[in-house]
């Protein structure tokens, strides 16, 4: 979920964003989410085991407004859904996180040198 928002936040500040700050932005896209992915998988091995989200769905009985024909309202019992978000932890093979993780590292050791050529083209392209 934090990705989502995360993303979200992007999307919605690219849209006031200049030229150059949207070509850098999108230069710099897959390292971002590299180094989050690196991130969770450094908070699984430290915890020892994942988190993921849940979503409970929830019927609870309340009172609801009506209104009549004539214009006077009434109160009648019913039922309204909530979605309830939760986390929990998940079990994890740590070792295999530990070879995720290091992969994850070694695949943004190559990005970060392609990610500031792009950086600098965008910078070419788009003078401030």
């Amino acid at each position: 979920m934090r990705n989502h928002f995360l993303l979200v936040s992007l999307l919605v500040l690219a849209a006031c964003a200049t030229p150059r700050e949207s070509c850098i932005s999108n230069a710099q896209r897959e390292l971002r989410t590299v180094n989050s992915l690196i991130a969770e998988a450094q908070g699984n091995i430290n915890r020892g085991y994942a988190i993921a989200e849940v979503q409970d769905v929830r019927t609870r009985r309340t009172r609801c407004t009506g209104t009549n024909d004539d214009g006077s309202t009434f109160t009648f019992p019913c039922e309204e859904t909530e979605t309830v978000r939760r986390q929990v932890p998940v079990a994890i093979d740590v070792t295999a996180e530990r070879a995720k993780l290091a992969s994850l590292q070694q695949q943004k050791a190559r990005l970060e040198p392609a990610t500031q050529a792009a950086i600098q083209q965008c910078v070419a392209i788009h003078p401030e």
